[in-house]
């Protein structure tokens, strides 16, 4: 039976999944910074009015480890999103993906948990599925990539990867909110220069949309602090692998993107692995 930590993380990357449908959506009109910006600026506005009815400190108490959280996780946001900007998104959701493996590594050297045979053989299986479902051109032929954008692409896991391991020692002495809280109010003044040259004016149902980002993410970060806080690193990130496959029902849904053969083989191994992690 699933443990509440592995459920939490199920509904964080269901969350994560309809955040990246919405972004999709929004990228047909407005550049990416823009829709960084509007999550960012959203998720602020939600994680304050969340703190204050909860009469807490939005400072927190490890100031210095909530800020590094902040930091990393505007570092691994925006390298992911110049990514995909960069190369193909198979190639950088697959690149990128490799973050739950690199959080399984890290958290045992650094917060000394195991995840038993079972949780590796998840980790395996899950990352396999990711490269299946993604097919990239890398590793099935076809031109090179970008070496570049290939180095910034790892460079978000990693980033991403110390973020969960950050998030699961924060959550020793901070509220889940606390935590949430601190990566909008890092990332505003980053992001802000970034996302300035490129601002457009969003029209109609771009209100929404961005809107909808907003709120995602936010549901989406909650439920993945609460189950970092519930559940060892290594497994509860694991589960991450599932907005693969949550990714493809919305793809078909939103906008008429049929997987194919080796897309669905990937998803019933990340459905497989997630299953596996939460048996365990």
């Amino acid at each position: 039976m699933a443990t509440r930590g592995v459920l939490y993380m199920g509904l964080a990357a269901l969350f994560f999944s309809l955040m990246s449908a919405l972004v999709k959506l929004a990228g047909h009109d407005l550049p990416a910074q823009e829709i960084v910006l509007a999550r960012v600026v959203v998720t602020l506005v939600i994680s304050y009015v969340l703190v204050r009815r909860q009469a807490l400190s939005p400072w927190g108490n490890d100031r210095r480890r909530l800020a590094l959280r902040g930091l990393l996780g505007t570092t691994a946001l925006a390298c992911y999103y110049w990514t995909l900007t960069r190369l193909p998104l198979a190639e950088a959701t697959t690149i990128y993906h490799i973050a739950p493996v690199l959080t399984a590594v890290l958290a045992a050297l650094v917060l000394r948990e195991t995840i038993g045979v079972s949780g590796w053989l998840a980790v395996v299986l899950g990352f396999a599925g990711v490269v299946v479902a993604a097919r990239p051109a890398a590793l099935f032929g076809g031109a090179g990539l970008d070496p570049v954008a290939v180095a910034v692409s790892v460079g978000a896991a990693c980033a991403s990867s110390v973020v969960y391991v950050t998030v699961r020692r924060l959550a020793q002495t901070e509220h889940p909110l606390v935590i949430v809280f601190y990566f909008p109010l890092v990332a505003l003044p980053l992001v802000i220069p970034w996302a300035a040259p490129v601002l457009v004016w969003p029209h109609g149902w771009d209100w929404l949309v961005l809107l909808g980002v907003g709120v995602a993410t936010q549901v989406a970060q909650v439920f993945m602090t609460m189950g970092l806080a519930a559940e060892r690193a290594g497994r509860a990130t694991t589960v991450g692998y599932l907005q693969v496959a949550l990714a493809m029902v919305w793809g078909v849904v939103l906008f008429g993107e049929t997987p194919g053969p080796t897309a669905l083989v990937g998803a019933g191994m990340i459905v497989g692995g997630t299953i596996i992690v939460g048996s365990t």
